[in-house]
């Protein structure tokens, strides 16, 4: 990373409320080392895709608090998920649980509008996202069928809740807003056109803002946090635009995989990419837009699979060990949360294929390891056709704590893959739009981290995962 060391130090507080944790970072402009806290969620809800927002919010802030205590912080940096929906009260008080983007309530709803090939390429061109029931948009209009008068209510997620209740300001960054299917991506403003569609005002809305508009901690945040009111916070970002500048991968070119509960691939751009056939996603990131792809299965299907086939305690290194033939696995397909990219039918459903007498438990694992990959992989074919093969690929997530996984991902995609020095990317994103507007480096652009290993292909390989691969389409299309 290229710094501009200061004789003084000064600290970033970085706190995120992910999809099932909450995590919270401190960043030294002096030295650059971070210390990180996580801590998941506790239960709330029976529905995993159900937040309690203020719940979350005051668990965040409660991690926050536990790890700067009795540090001086100098500016807060926020990120959350894409995608998540609550309403409040004119009063701000909370008047819905916080959907995620995995919540796929509005499934019925976005079957019915996909019918009309003409509203889906009109929504699509207009905002970069698909109909599709991951969007607030859409969560919207089920909120609204289930009976809820919309016009009564502040509309947030859980990122833009956590800024209001530090500091008082209805904010979100525009970033942010990309992902909500209500900003039009060329006009970087909510769309005028899509508010009547749901009979709402703007002014329900989080007011637009880029991470340059800081607002400042207020007593009650500060009181939370355990800090002196005043301190600037950077409005909540959305961690997969956060995750591109922690990468270091803002210049064209720079792939950013992350592999989490769900996986995403990225690339920047210099203005939005839309195909004639919507496939990919197109947002903006806290400094352009974004070029990407994301799936709904990943760290959650192979979660699921341990905890369904094998004993309770068994480890990963232990299922792995006991592998068999790879050649002869079955086919998963990793749709147990619906399917995002790139068919975008939030009601597909996952399933084994080619599931033969000799199989065993350890073998349907394996194909969930594969089938989540050969989703993503199915994306980047997609996502390179538009803007070229990239130069560079950074991989991060929980899938590096795998090495036969983590080989796997490389050989699938024929492509190195770097790994970089450092984890929670999304907070270090967080922390470099910090590091820009503290003056320590001229611009979040010229922030890079250290790759440490890059893992390369076996050429050897190839013929194999490709015969796997086309095991996959087949059956991806054949259940279409």
């Amino acid at each position: 990373m290229e710094r501009q060391d200061k004789q003084k130090e000064a600290l970033i507080l970085v706190l995120e409320s992910s999809t099932t944790s909450a995590k919270a970072m401190l960043y030294s402009t002096l030295t650059g080392a971070v210390s990180v806290k996580t801590k998941a969620f506790e239960a709330m809800y029976e529905d995993i895709t159900i937040h309690d927002g203020e719940k979350v919010f005051q668990q965040t802030a409660a991690l926050g608090r536990d790890l700067c205590e009795g540090r001086e912080i100098d500016m807060i940096a926020l990120s959350g998920t894409w995608h998540s929906l609550m309403l409040c009260g004119m009063d701000m008080k909370p008047a819905s649980p916080v959907y995620l983007w995995s919540f796929t309530g509005a499934a019925g709803v976005c079957a019915a509008l996909r019918k009309d090939e003409s509203y889906v390429s009109r929504y699509y061109q207009k905002t970069g996202c698909m109909v599709n029931a991951i969007y607030p948009f859409f969560k919207l209009k089920y909120l609204s069928e289930q009976g809820y008068d919309l016009s009564k209510y502040r509309i947030m997620g859980q990122g833009t809740y956590n800024n209001y209740r530090l500091t008082g300001a209805c904010t979100v960054m525009d970033c942010m807003a990309a992902g909500s299917g209500l900003l039009n991506t060329h006009t970087k403003q909510f769309d005028p056109e899509l508010l009547s569609e749901l009979g709402i005002l703007k002014d329900q809305l989080s007011e637009l803002v880029t991470y340059r508009e800081t607002r400042p901690l207020n007593e009650e945040g500060a009181g939370l946090l355990g800090l002196s009111p005043g301190i600037p916070v950077i409005t909540a970002g959305s961690d997969g635009g956060l995750n591109q500048i922690g990468a270091g991968a803002l210049k064209e070119g720079v792939m950013t995989f992350s592999v989490g509960t769900s996986a995403a691939i990225r690339l920047t751009t210099a203005k939005p990419i839309l195909p004639d056939n919507p496939s990919t996603w197109c947002y903006m990131s806290p400094k352009a837009w974004l070029s990407g792809a994301a799936t709904s299965g990943c760290c959650n299907c192979v979660d699921w699979v341990k905890k369904e086939l094998f004993p309770a305690g068994t480890s990963y290194g232990e299922i792995e060990a006991g592998f068999g033939d790879p050649e002869t696995t079955p086919v998963f397909l990793p749709f147990l949360f619906g399917e995002r990219c790139p068919g975008w039918r939030d009601d597909r459903e996952g399933a084994f294929f080619d599931v033969k007498p000799f199989h065993r438990a350890n073998d349907m694992y394996h194909a969930v390891l594969e089938g989540t990959l050969y989703n993503v992989y199915h994306c980047y074919r997609m996502l390179s056709g538009l803007n070229g093969t990239p130069r560079r690929i950074k991989l991060s997530g929980g899938i590096i704590h795998s090495k036969y996984w983590t080989q796997m991902c490389a050989d699938i995609f024929g492509e190195p893959m770097e790994v970089a020095d450092m984890e929670h990317s999304s907070l270090i994103g967080g922390a470099a739009l910090a590091l820009e507007l503290l003056g320590v480096i001229e611009k979040a652009e010229d922030f890079d981290v250290e790759t440490v290993e890059t893992i390369r292909p076996d050429p050897s390989k190839r013929e194999r995962y490709d015969r796997k691969f086309a095991r996959y389409l087949y059956w991806y299309e054949k259940t279409r």
